[in-house]
C-alpha cells in the first residue's frame, strides 16, 4: 500500500437511521408495490461522507446529533467502527434522524428525510471549533439547519480550513455562505437547480462566480472539475454494475476530501474517489457499502485514469 499521511478530516452533518424498502419497481402516487426486502441502515449524508473517509484512510471527526432513541447506540456504533471519532456527536432528548428510502432494481433510489436530532444542531457546540481547526478539510451538507453550517463555514475560514459543501438537500444559499465555501461539489441535478441551466460545463462556469473550485458529478457519466484558475476537465465513471446508488455521492466526496488532502492533482483525486463510488454502488446500502482504501486501490489500479478537457 503506499505510504501517505492521513488526511484529518471534519464532518459537520446529518446521521440517520435509513429505513430501504427494494422492490423491482419505485410505486407512484397512490400506487402500492411489493417490496422483496427492508433493511434499517446507519446513514445521513454527514455520517455517509464521515464514513467513507475513514475508510479511504483519513483521520476523521463527527460533527452533530443523534436522539435517545433505540436507533441512536447503533448510528454511534457504525461511525466509530468504522474508525470515526465521535465525541462531537451529541446526545440530544427525542428522535433521531430517519430516511425513508425506496430502491429499485435499476438501483436508482427515492428518498424522504425527516431530521429529527439533526434540527437541534442549529450552531456550534463546546469543543466543535477546535474540533474544525484540527482539521485539514471540513465537510458539509445541508441536512442540518443553515446556522450551523454557516457557523462552521465561519469556523474553518477563520482557521484556514478547506470547506467542502455538498448542496444537498439543494436549497438557495446565502452570499455569506458562498463566500466561505472552497470546493462545491452538487450532483448534475443539483448544479442545475442553483444556475438555472442543465448543461454540467455552462452550470460549473456558472457556480465559480460563487465559489473558486467545483466539481460535479455525473453518475454514471463520471464527474466535471472547474476552477477559475484552470480549464475544465472530465473524468470518467469506472463502470460497475449498479445495485443501490444510495450514497454514492456521499462515498465519492468523502474519498475526494482524503485524496485531495494527500496532495493528490484534482483530477487524479477525483478518479481514485470515482473507484470508491464505483465500489459502493456494486453493493446494497448506504455506509455498508463504501470500500476501504486497500478496495479503492485496487479497482483504481484496474480502471482507466484518462482525463480530458472539456
Amino acid at each position: 500500500m503506499t505510504e501517505h499521511r492521513a488526511t484529518t478530516v471534519a464532518v459537520l452533518g446529518s446521521t440517520n437511521m435509513d429505513l430501504v424498502a427494494y422492490t423491482a419497481v419505485a410505486p407512484r402516487r397512490g400506487e402500492t408495490v411489493s417490496g422483496r426486502e427492508f433493511r434499517t441502515l446507519p446513514g445521513g449524508k454527514g455520517a455517509n461522507q464521515a464514513i467513507a473517509a475513514a475508510r479511504a484512510g483519513g483521520a476523521v471527526t463527527m460533527i452533530g446529533a443523534v436522539g435517545d432513541d433505540a436507533f441512536a447506540p447503533r448510528l454511534r456504533a457504525a461511525l466509530a467502527e468504522a474508525g470515526v471519532d465521535v465525541e462531537g456527536l451529541r446526545t440530544v432528548p427525542g428522535a433521531s434522524g430517519v430516511a425513508h428510502i425506496v430502491v429499485d432494481d435499476e438501483g436508482g433510489n427515492a428518498i424522504v428525510v425527516v431530521p429529527g436530532a439533526n434540527g437541534t444542531v442549529t450552531g456550534l457546540a463546546a469543543g466543535d471549533e477546535a474540533r474544525i481547526a484540527a482539521a485539514d478539510a471540513l465537510l458539509m451538507q445541508l441536512e442540518l439547519p443553515s446556522e450551523a453550517v454557516l457557523a462552521g463555514a465561519r469556523a474553518a475560514r477563520a482557521h484556514g480550513v478547506r470547506t467542502v459543501l455538498t448542496p444537498a438537500p439543494v436549497r438557495p444559499l446565502p452570499d455569506e455562505l458562498l463566500s466561505l465555501v472552497d470546493l462545491l461539489v452538487p450532483n448534475e441535478h443539483e448544479a442545475a437547480a442553483l444556475t438555472g441551466t442543465s448543461e454540467p460545463l455552462a452550470a460549473a462556469r456558472a457556480l465559480l462566480d460563487l465559489v473558486p473550485e467545483v466539481v460535479i458529478t455525473l453518475g454514471a457519466a463520471g464527474s466535471l472539475y472547474a476552477s477559475r484558475v484552470s480549464e475544465p476537465v472530465s473524468v470518467p465513471a469506472v463502470r460497475v454494475r449498479a445495485v443501490d446508488s444510495t450514497a454514492a455521492g456521499d462515498t465519492f466526496v468523502g474519498a475526494l476530501a482524503v485524496a485531495a488532502g494527500e496532495g493528490r492533482p484534482m483530477p487524479g483525486a477525483m478518479s481514485w474517489a470515482s473507484a470508491a463510488a464505483a465500489l459502493s454502488v456494486s453493493r446494497p446500502g448506504a455506509s455498508a457499502s463504501m470500500p476501504g482504501r486497500a478496495e479503492i486501490d485496487l479497482l483504481h489500479s484496474t480502471a482507466p485514469t484518462t482525463w480530458t478537457a472539456s
